[in-house]
């Protein structure tokens, strides 16, 4: 009797650590794509001139990108996974930002350009 016990002991300690590793392994898997969809998001934030106009958020998306990375190697797939989706938000903001503020100075120089325009029409009509 004692043996039986023990046996079902061994095979329900076998069988939590079988659900552990799998557990762990299905994590790996998400948080690689994770990784990777924020490493192209930082890339493309840097495109578009994220370092520029939003340094900061450019620099907080950089480092928390590297922290995942750290935390990737070190197997600590819930840490990096959370650091990974910061980083792309911080990421994505800074594009953002980037594009705004490209878009601004576009309107500036139109209007610009426009008063420029303008006073020429005014000058010919006087």
């Amino acid at each position: 009797m004692m043996t039986t016990i023990s046996n079902q002991y061994v095979q329900a300690a076998c069988f939590a650590t079988i659900i552990l590793i799998a557990g762990c392994t299905d994590m790996k898997t998400p948080t690689t794509a994770d990784v990777a969809v924020s490493t192209a998001a930082v890339d493309n934030a840097s495109s578009a001139g994220g370092a520029e106009y939003a340094p900061l958020e450019m620099r907080s998306a950089r480092d928390k990108l590297a922290l995942a990375n750290t935390a990737m190697k070190d197997k600590d797939y819930k840490k990096a996974d959370d650091l990974a989706k910061q980083a792309q938000a911080d990421a994505k903001l800074a594009q953002s930002k980037a594009n705004t503020a490209k878009a601004q100075a576009a309107v500036n120089t139109l209007q610009d350009d426009i008063h420029t325009l303008q006073d020429q029409i005014d000058r010919a009509n006087h």
